[in-house]
This record gives structure tokens, C-alpha cells and sequence, in this order.
């Protein structure tokens, strides 16, 4: 029997919502998912009041670490004024 390799992809994303002018910016390994729970799925909590979303920015990493790094750079002050910077 021949094997198989599956690559788990670890996705840092910013969305931004123009009705509020607000980012936010998460971690997954599913981003359809997570986008579609942002945008229809989710009944309460911080992305429900700012729907629509739309995604403006992707970064893809080979281990749940780095990505977990880039997610904190972006959630800090220097981050947060790069996204505004180079999206807003």
C-alpha cells in the first residue's frame, strides 16, 4: 500500500470591515471555515458587530509556532499600525 502526505497549512489572516473600519486578525488551518464563521456563523462575540468581513491579507507557515509569532506581531502596536500602513 502506497502512502500519502498531508501538509497542514497554518494560516495567518487580517480582515477588514468597511462598515466599521476596523481589522481583525486571526489564526487557523481552515481559513474558508473561519471566514464563514466570521461572516454567518457566529452568534455573539467582537466580528459579529463588524460583519462584513472581507479578507485582505494571507500569510501561510509550516508550523503552528511561527505562525502563532506573526499572529502576535500583528495584534501588537508596531503590527497594527503596518496593517494600517499597507491596508488601511
Amino acid at each position: 500500500m502506497r502512502g500519502f502526505f498531508v501538509m497542514e497549512e497554518h494560516l495567518v489572516y487580517i480582515m477588514y470591515s468597511e462598515k466599521s473600519d476596523v481589522f481583525y486578525k486571526g489564526y487557523t488551518t481552515d481559513l474558508i471555515q473561519r471566514f464563514k464563521s466570521h461572516n454567518e456563523l457566529a452568534t455573539k462575540g467582537y466580528t459579529l458587530k463588524h460583519r462584513p468581513w472581507k479578507v485582505v491579507h494571507v500569510e501561510f507557515f509550516d508550523s503552528e509556532k511561527e505562525a502563532k509569532k506573526r499572529e502576535t506581531f500583528f495584534k501588537s502596536g508596531i503590527g497594527r499600525k503596518w496593517i494600517r500602513k499597507n491596508f488601511g
